[in-house]
């Protein structure tokens, strides 16, 4: 908010510098951002926080610089006015007294020009460009007081009449940057007899736009439900001074201030006179309820002793009403124990330009900050200390996210919110978590899975013109079950780096499962694989992960329509993978891990490579050997799937390498090859698979 110093200085006596204002103020919560020169005076410009619409005005600055400074506010007074004659009569009805609750007009006979060269200097150092002196005059007392107004050409009102209403289906109205925009029944509008001439709370319409012609005038200035002028102001892509205001709360008692001063200026520059009196409209008049502030919650919360001269002094300067409460006033223990000294406190109602003022914490904030809250006393902290305590589910979030990390990913951090259509291929035949109120449909339940957020990552990064992407994320599933804690994982690009020898591979299902291997490992858990069937990755090209028995999650290529729907780039394929963290925990092992010496004996390697059916899964011919081995037998890897030439159709080359070891003693050949012959039986009864 930018306001001239001299300008401060007609309501509140302050002789200091700007800098040292600006220093006082920065610390009573009213931060300036800068200053100007301007002339002979100087413009400030303050920070002003969204829950402080009253400091938007001239008066709100100066009210706290007279209580910071302990000086009295004058604040200027308005004009009284002789009843309206019916040749000045206007009417006003308000139909939507849900969007207004209230609405202020007057009508003036008026010379239009350009205002006298101060108001366009004051006006021009706070930012608004001078246009008309009936223009210039709503924008004074918009700086000044922080009320918006309008001027409308009382002749181009049809039938005398202003009706403050919803805009009808499909209605219109060119606003006064000349643009055509098209409403819809949120929007409030005001209008005459017959069409809409203002968008209420935001921009005035071009039709009754004041002009150089303009012999009749009505001043407006009302009071619109912020959230309405904010939902419309964010509609139409349409932001203004007077609707910036308005979205954050006004003084619902301010319309007839801000009138009164408008006729005043009006007569005070010679641009024309008031024809009657000010007709206000105001159907349900409020009134604060009054906030009970303790005597001992004030050092309570703030930490420091504030005399009971000052607490009152504060308030009374900000524009609070204080009346002194009675301990039998007061429910809490704290203040009851103070009875005997006959005062608990104070009885205060805030003024109606303090919307922010709702409950006691806030009226003691206010003393805090004037009294100051550098008379803080210095004190050393408290220190408690707690046992650290053990969360296993910390630990394995960290190893997964550690090893995650190591591989190459990085972590991504997506919405919990969704959009249904996004939801769909992942429910899982449940339905989803739908919001009561959503922002938007790009909110509107929330997620089943991680991967909807990850594949959109995805695109995101591969419109954007990264080849090689790889993300992961750990966080929360909802579904009418619950909640559950989850890890997954995107891939898609090249998966090893360029290199000089032109060597170039992209990822496959393979590199997909040794990921998931490694997060395994790092959990202390052993998987087994299936055929896995779901709608969003393809059949043949993805799997299940199950430990003892459990399904945890799944893996696989991304189905090409789910991704085309999230914009991939065409032909991109997009390798996923999600499992249960939770599950995952319950698995591992609840006994102290223990080390163990390293093999001091060699191993034996042999290879068996067989024909089985392809719809034969190799995790049954991995359980099948292991079924039949013997216990020295440590691992069992598959290196090799063929189908093609030589291999009758229906069929599947599968080729396994096999590592034998003891722990105690070099196995001989004989004793190894009698372990190969029990497998190879075993493959050959149970699966009817054929050696090569």
């Amino acid at each position: 908010m930018k306001v001239l110093l001299s300008w401060i200085r007609e309501f509140v006596d302050v002789p200091e510098s700007a800098e040292d204002i600006g220093t006082l103020m920065s610390v009573r919560g009213l931060a300036l951002e800068g200053l100007e020169p301007h002339g002979d005076d100087i413009v400030m410009d303050f920070d002003v926080t969204a829950n402080r619409p009253d400091c938007l005005s001239v008066i709100g600055i100066a009210r706290e610089i007279a209580t910071a400074y302990n000086r009295p506010l004058n604040v200027p007074e308005g004009r009284d006015f002789s009843p309206a004659g019916s040749d000045h009569a206007i009417a006003i009805t308000i139909e939507a007294p849900e969007l207004c609750g209230r609405y202020a007009g007057a009508v003036a006979d008026v010379k239009v020009g350009p205002s006298p060269e101060w108001m366009q200097s004051r006006l021009t150092a706070c930012g608004i460009r001078p246009i008309s002196n009936i223009v210039d005059i709503t924008n004074y007392v918009l700086l000044e007081l922080g009320q918006p107004m309008h001027a409308f050409d009382l002749h181009q009102l049809g039938g005398r009449a202003i009706v403050v209403r919803r805009a009808k289906p499909g209605e219109s109205i060119k606003t006064l940057d000349g643009k055509l925009r098209t409403l819809t029944p949120d929007m409030l509008v005001i209008a005459d007899a017959s069409r809409a001439q203002a968008i209420g709370g935001v921009m005035g319409g071009a039709h009754s736009e004041v002009t150089t012609g303009t012999k009749r005038i009505v001043f407006e200035a009302a009071y619109f439900k912020p959230s309405s002028v904010r939902a419309t102001s964010k509609a139409l892509g349409l932001k203004t001074d007077a609707s910036t205001r308005f979205e954050r709360g006004m003084d619902v008692t301010a319309p007839a201030r801000a009138m009164a001063r408008a006729c005043q200026l009006l007569e005070q520059i010679g641009a024309g006179q008031a024809a009657g009196t000010i007709h206000d409209v105001y159907p349900a008049p409020q009134s604060a309820a009054p906030i009970v502030l303790e005597r001992t919650r004030v050092p309570g919360l703030l930490g420091m002793d504030v005399p009971d001269a000052n607490v009152e002094r504060i308030l009374r300067s900000l524009g609070f009403d204080v009346q002194s409460a009675s301990a039998e006033a007061s429910t809490s223990a704290e203040a009851s124990a103070d009875r005997s000294a006959g005062h608990a406190g104070w009885n205060i109602t805030a003024p109606a330009w303090r919307v922010d003022i709702k409950r006691q914490v806030d009226l003691i904030e206010e003393v805090g900050r004037h009294h100051g809250f550098e008379h803080l006393p210095s004190t050393f902290p408290g220190v408690q200390q707690a046992p650290a305590s053990s969360d296993p589910r910390i630990a394995r979030d960290r190893r997964v996210r550690t090893a995650l990390l190591g591989m190459g990913y990085s972590e991504a951090i997506t919405f919990a919110f969704i959009e249904a259509a996004a939801a769909e291929p992942f429910l899982g035949g449940d339905a989803p978590v739908a919001l009561a109120n959503p922002l938007s449909e790009k909110f509107a339940v929330m997620r089943p899975s991680l991967l909807p957020g990850l594949i959109d990552a995805v695109s995101h990064n591969r419109r954007h013109g990264r080849r090689d992407v790889q993300l992961f994320e750990i966080g929360t599933r909802f579904s009418p079950r619950g909640e559950t804690r989850g890890a997954g994982f995107a891939w898609t690009g090249l998966a090893t780096a360029d290199h000089w020898s032109g060597a170039r591979r992209e990822i496959d299902f393979f590199d997909v499962k040794g990921v998931v291997e490694q997060l395994a490992a790092v959990s202390l858990v052993s998987l087994t694989f299936g055929e896995a069937d779901v709608p969003y990755l393809v059949k043949g090209r993805a799997a299940t992960m199950t430990v003892n028995g459990q399904h945890i999650g799944v893996f696989g290529l991304l189905d090409s329509a789910v991704g085309d729907r999230r914009d991939l780039p065409s032909g991109d394929e997009v390798y996923v993978a999600e499992f249960n963290l939770d599950a995952l925990i319950a698995a591992a092992p609840a006994d102290t891990l223990r080390a163990t010496s390293l093999p001091r004996y060699p191993w034996v390697v042999r290879d068996v490579s067989i024909l089985v059916d392809d719809a034969l899964s190799a995790e049954a011919v991995r359980g099948t050997i292991r079924s039949a081995a013997p216990s020295t037998l440590i691992e069992v890897r598959e290196f090799d799937r063929y189908q093609g030439k030589g291999v009758p159709d229906g069929k599947v080359s599968l080729s396994f390498r096999l590592t034998f070891q003891s722990p105690e003693r070099t196995l001989n050949d004989e004793e190894v090859q009698v372990g190969m012959q029990h497998i190879i039986d075993a493959l050959t009864r149970d699966l009817q698979a054929i050696q090569r």
